[in-house]
């Protein structure tokens, strides 16, 4: 089978939230192989060697990519959301050529079930694939449609299946900088937006409880489900579970679900990449 290729932006600070993800990712892919693709602008070579060598254990491919900071200098950034934000709707024009697909990855997240689904996905002449996290209600695409002045739903940025061959030719970087630039002011969450506003007819619209599922919203998610999706159903069905929000499970203050599987998996990709 063809390997998965999963990307990642990210800089130093969020190597420890990568090791957990990454572990999750290998613990529930027995048998998958995977390129990993790091887009970055300046990690230390001794962070990257360490992971390097923890993924060639995991038998994957592992390929850091150092980014030119001065590209992306004059675009809006701010302490909680960073240049390295834009990375991946810059994606097609960083990685190599040679790559048609990827699956980008916040690291804030566990893989508790299989990727394959999703990699095999037909994009239906799509340049990306997301989610949106509706909540209880459609309120939040309402809201954010009526704010940016689109048509389609919302759709979260942590998680994106990419054509890169479509990308390649529809998404300008320049486009983007020029928006970011022109918009600073309007934008909330500055690249989820412009993804929103550029190009969100552009995206195949993806099951949020498998792909993406919004680990702050379980009671949402057991009423929109009809008392179906309790947590065992996720263990089982869910493949994604994404810690959007400041609230964080690493952090010694979470008051949501989920938060001791995550610390589970940060004890095993201690052990992991610290041997």
């Amino acid at each position: 089978m063809q390997p998965i290729n999963i990307l990642v932006t990210l800089d130093e600070n969020y190597m420890p939230q990568l090791s957990v993800m990454l572990t999750s990712l290998y613990i529930n892919n027995p048998g998958e192989k995977f390129n990993i693709y790091l887009i970055h602008r300046g990690i230390s070579k001794n962070r990257l060697s360490g992971t390097e060598k923890t993924m060639e254990k995991f038998g994957y491919g592992f390929f850091p990519i150092l980014v030119d900071e001065k590209y992306f200098q004059d675009i809006p950034t701010g302490k909680l959301y960073p240049q390295e934000m834009y990375y991946r709707l810059c994606a097609q024009k960083l990685l190599p050529e040679d790559l048609d697909k990827i699956i980008y990855l916040d690291p804030d997240l566990l893989i508790i079930n299989p990727l394959r689904p999703l990699w095999d996905m037909d994009m239906g002449g799509n340049i990306f694939a997301a989610a949106a996290h509706t909540g209880k209600t459609d309120i939040s695409n309402s809201v954010n449609k009526l704010r940016l002045g689109t048509a389609t739903k919302y759709y979260n940025s942590g998680v994106l299946l990419i054509n890169l061959p479509m990308a390649r030719r529809e998404v300008n970087p320049e486009e983007i900088f020029r928006f970011a630039k022109t918009h600073s002011r309007e934008l909330i969450l500055p690249d989820q937006d412009i993804l929103n506003v550029l190009y969100g007819n552009k995206i195949l619209e993806i099951n949020d409880f498998i792909w993406n599922y919004d680990a702050r919203n379980y009671s949402s998610y057991l009423l929109r489900s009809g008392g179906t999706a309790d947590a065992d159903w996720v263990m089982r069905n869910t493949a994604i579970l994404h810690f959007c929000g400041k609230s964080k499970p690493w952090k010694d203050v979470y008051r949501h679900r989920f938060g001791l599987l995550y610390k589970h998996y940060m004890q095993i990709a201690l052990r992991l990449f610290t041997n």
